[in-house]
């Protein structure tokens, strides 16, 4: 009996010696790859060092003088009491976005990537991308003049029937030029960032995994739950940071729906209370002496350490995601 002949398998080649010569192209792409990251470090030392030499007028001259010479400072009120509010209404504005929106993102996402036909799921990817090019300009009218209106009645209808809670305590301004009003309208600007993200980090879920999941019998939602969730948890809190950033930063179009107020005020129905540091720039930049633009300045380094803060804070946190993997 003659069979036949095993055909020779090529031995695999050794892996490169640490002190073997690199091609050319691993050495270009290395060092390319080197230097951006520490031009990255570089513009954002830059820029942290011009904030605090613009600002430190601001910060070495007395309280007293400050309000002296800068007529939206008031009597008795130091700088860092003048910033505590605006940092305030920032965080508030942001959280109430990233309330709002993350579920919101999250679902749509989870729709397109696996719940969807393949021609709807399509469109429906293409729309989430075209509104996450929308200038924050147009959000900022969208809300001014067609959503308060129509959030007036609902802001009516939570102070009648929630009241009690401080959140909602009324009466509600009309029109609602509110910290709830931008809130919604930063929700709508950073959901399409969300979503955007969010579905190709659930498309990156390993196929094996969950046809592993629905063969051992589970419905598409708990092979959602216990496959897609899992591997794609870091990225949805990239996502959510990432929106969170631009919530923060926001600009135009929360001066154009927001009545300011420099308060620690937890009322969301009501106007005059709260205002954000981007927008306050925005507004008091034009009418600004010399230390005034001090002030603003140090106004934006605040914010930058919060940005900065934040986004320290997300890497912690997938960081701690990182031993899990799709080879896993």
């Amino acid at each position: 009996m003659t069979g036949r002949p095993a055909t020779a398998r090529k031995p695999p080649k050794p892996p490169a010696k640490p002190g073997a010569p690199r091609r050319m192209g691993d050495v270009v792409f290395s060092g390319f790859a080197r230097g951006a990251g520490v031009l990255i470090l570089a513009i954002l030392a830059a820029v942290a060092i011009f904030l605090l030499a613009e600002a430190w007028p601001a910060i070495s001259t007395p309280a007293g003088e400050l309000q002296e010479k800068i007529q939206w400072i008031e009597d008795g009120q130091s700088l860092f009491g003048y910033v505590g509010p605006l940092v305030f209404g920032t965080v508030l504005a942001a959280a109430i976005a990233l309330v709002i929106a993350t579920p919101v993102a999250v679902g749509v996402a989870l729709f397109i990537s696996h719940y969807a036909p393949r021609r709807l799921a399509q469109g429906l990817g293409y729309i989430v991308d075209l509104l996450a090019a929308i200038p924050s300009v147009v959000y900022g009218l969208w809300g001014a003049l067609w959503l308060m209106p129509q959030m007036f009645p609902v802001f009516q209808w939570l102070s009648d029937n929630l009241g009690f809670i401080p959140l909602f305590a009324g009466p509600p301004s009309d029109p609602p030029r509110t910290i709830m009003t931008a809130g919604i309208v930063l929700a709508v600007m950073i959901l399409p960032i969300i979503t955007a993200v969010s579905r190709e980090v659930f498309l990156q879920t390993p196929v094996l995994h969950q046809e592993a999941a629905l063969a051992l019998g589970a419905t598409r939602w708990e092979m959602v739950r216990l496959s897609v969730f899992p591997f794609a948890r870091s990225g949805v809190i990239s996502a959510t940071m990432l929106g969170l950033g631009r919530a923060l930063g926001e600009t135009m179009a929360v001066a154009m729906v927001l009545s300011p107020g420099l308060s620690y005020s937890i009322f969301l129905l009501q106007a005059g209370q709260q205002q954000n540091i981007a927008a306050n720039i925005a507004l008091k930049f034009p009418e600004s002496t010399s230390l005034g633009v001090n002030v603003l300045i140090f106004t934006g380094l605040v914010l930058f350490v919060i940005t900065l803060i934040v986004n320290m804070i997300a890497r912690w946190i997938v960081s701690r995601r990182a031993e899990f993997s799709g080879a896993n």
